[in-house]
This record gives C-alpha cells, structure tokens and sequence, in this order.
C-alpha cells in the first residue's frame, strides 16, 4: 500500500470582525501562537484549550511557522482593536 499525500487546510477561519479563530471554537490564533512563544508544548496548549483538538493546534503552529509575514501582519493589524459592548 502507498502513502497518499492529501493537502490540508488549516484550521482557521475569520469570524464576522475579522476574528481568526480555530475553526469551530472561540479560540483565536493570538491565544495558541501566545501560548506556543511562552514555551508550551502543543500538548500544554491543548489541556488549556480542551475544545481545541491537539491536531489542530499542531497544524495553527506549522501554518503560522510557514507564513510568518502573512501571520504578523494580520496581528499588526489586530493591534489596538477596540470592541464596543452592547
């Protein structure tokens, strides 16, 4: 039997301001990538964020590691975004 290689889409989306989250939770990128620059494992990271499965979070870090620019930008950008509350 041989290895089928299959793309794979990061599991992130933008919620409706522009929020990127992992997809199907309320967890954001900043919080995961946050985590990961203070030190914690993958595996740390997804017993703080149970609903994040640990695939996920692997795959968060390796898109991120993969397109920095793209991923600093965005937060560059999210910087000093003040939420109004109903």
């Amino acid at each position: 039997m041989s290895l089928t290689i299959h793309p794979e889409v990061p599991p992130l989306a933008l919620d409706q301001d522009g929020v990127c989250r992992v997809s199907g939770t309320r967890v954001t990128l900043e919080v995961i990538l946050h985590a990961f620059r203070q030190g914690q494992a993958p595996t740390e990271i997804a017993e703080s964020y149970p609903t994040v499965p640990l695939a996920d979070i692997y795959a968060v870090i390796a898109y991120c590691l993969k397109h920095r620019e793209e991923v600093d930008a965005y937060r560059h950008n999210r910087e000093g975004v003040v939420y109004e509350v109903a």
